[in-house]
């Protein structure tokens, strides 16, 4: 399952995100977590030290890597450097999978090791000043992204992706890359407008969609988010000593977490692992093409000096059962 942390800044995305992970490797359950926020924080989030998260090596400084790897034997791609970054998969192209070992995996993601067990971390890597001036962070992102286009996962895998703040995704169509997305929001009128926002950008694509109310502190919150969401609102989080010893970088024990956030944990995993049976592969490569299309015409054409349409295999299909060249 593919499932997203949205939110805007300071909502507490990062933090659910890094619970959730924890919450699926105390199962056994395999997960790749995705840092996909310039502002990394998911590393420490999940109990590395400032060094070893800083050392992280980054999703977007291997990105010839990891467009010619995917690339494969592709014949509708004439060079890794006309792969942008929804540039979908066709037939030759190589997928990922989440319980493997790749080039993609080698460079790019390195083992957490948890209470409850381990998981894959992979990051985009920070926006530095040499970036300033020069390019934007979706270049960054844009890593994420492809190899989102080209994952293929099943029902008990994860792929938890804590995303960049406010509503950046939907320029390129990575917000219909989820089975789930959770949107983390503070019961304040800042804290569910960003809720407005993805609530019109999805309603059109059936992005699952629900809400996290975090640093809710009695009725009158829970009451006030149920009068803005509506039936989105699917858990509300309060104070947590925990939390509140993680983030000063003394975690306890995963199961010492209080009862009421591992029965919220539990919720999200629900109500994630019930959008599998509604998995439509047709419509998420359909839409994988329609965005890689605007995408084309809009930048992409002008950048790479290509027809990017005719990278897009009108036969090919994702799903769990295809194959793809060694």
């Amino acid at each position: 399952m593919k499932i997203a942390f949205v939110g805007k800044g300071g909502s507490g995305k990062t933090t659910l995100s890094s619970l959730f992970v924890r919450h699926l490797a105390s199962s056994g359950a395999p997960v790749i977590a995705v840092d996909a926020d310039i502002n990394q924080h998911l590393g420490a989030a999940l109990g590395l030290e400032e060094a070893d998260a800083a050392a992280l090596p980054a999703l977007g400084e291997h990105l010839p890597l990891i467009k010619d790897y995917l690339r494969g034997s592709n014949p509708r791609i004439a060079s890794a450097g006309t792969m942008i970054k929804t540039t979908p998969p066709g037939e030759g192209s190589r997928l990922l999978r989440v319980q493997e070992d790749n080039p993609v995996y080698e460079a790019c993601a390195r083992p957490v090791e948890l209470d409850g067990g381990a998981v894959r971390l992979m990051v985009t890597g920070p926006f530095t000043d040499a970036d300033l001036g020069v390019a934007c962070y979706h270049s960054k992102t844009g890593a994420v992204e492809l190899c989102l286009n080209h994952l293929v996962d099943g029902p008990d895998e994860y792929v938890v992706v804590d995303m960049t703040a406010g509503s950046d995704s939907f320029a390129s169509g990575m917000f219909t890359r989820f089975d789930m997305t959770f949107l983390v929001a503070e019961p304040t009128r800042k804290g569910v407008s960003v809720h407005r926002q993805y609530k019109e950008y999805a309603r059109d694509y059936g992005v699952e969609l629900k809400v996290v109310g975090n640093k809710v502190q009695g009725q009158d919150d829970i009451d006030f988010l149920r009068a803005e969401v509506g039936d989105d609102l699917l858990v509300t989080v309060g104070h947590s000593d925990w939390v509140r010893a993680m983030e000063k970088g003394r975690p306890p024990r995963f199961d010492l977490l209080e009862q009421p956030q591992h029965e919220a944990l539990r919720r999200l995993r629900s109500a994630a692992d019930a959008t599998y049976a509604r998995r439509d592969w047709e419509r998420y490569t359909r839409q994988m093409v329609h965005f890689h299309l605007k995408n084309a015409q809009s930048w992409g054409n002008e950048r790479t000096g290509a027809d990017l349409a005719a990278q897009v295999d009108p036969g090919f299909v994702l799903h769990e059962g295809v194959t793809a060249p060694a």
